[in-house]
């Protein structure tokens, strides 16, 4: 069994999803694994790991919208020495997730149709992200 492993650093542009995709199926061809499993992991505590929709960005605005109303920025947190923004931010890191693992067949990852890959920004400022991507197999 072979490993593969790369750290990417992902420009966001504050509160939205970057969609890495393409990035990801390009770190998988280049490893040379066939058959095996990517697994990632955000190294980040104010941003998420999403796996949703990728053709109707319809989708990705009312999750947008629907995260700002459960977890609203006008609250009286404790937290607050980062900004308003960071207390909500690690919420919504909480309510979802920092990890995902793919399989991967035939050289591409596995994923529905309809899926795609993003990392999920919740500070209103933009930020460097590190992903560490990390493949495993033959």
């Amino acid at each position: 069994m072979s490993h593969y492993q790369k750290f990417l650093r992902i420009p966001t542009t504050g509160k939205s999803l970057c969609k890495v995709t393409a990035k990801l199926q390009a770190i998988v061809a280049e490893s040379g694994i066939r058959t095996g499993l990517c697994s990632l992991f955000l190294r980040h505590t104010s941003a998420s790991l999403v796996i949703q929709e990728n053709a109707d960005p319809d989708v990705l605005k009312d999750l947008e919208n629907f995260f700002a109303k459960l977890v609203p920025e006008w609250e009286n947190y404790i937290h607050s020495t980062e900004g308003p923004d960071d207390m909500p931010a690690h919420i919504r890191t909480a309510l979802t997730s920092t990890s995902e693992q793919i399989p991967i067949a035939n050289g591409r990852l596995v994923l529905g149709t309809w899926q795609g890959i993003y990392i999920w920004e919740h500070r209103q400022q933009g930020s460097n992200r590190e992903l560490v991507v990390h493949l495993m197999g033959d």
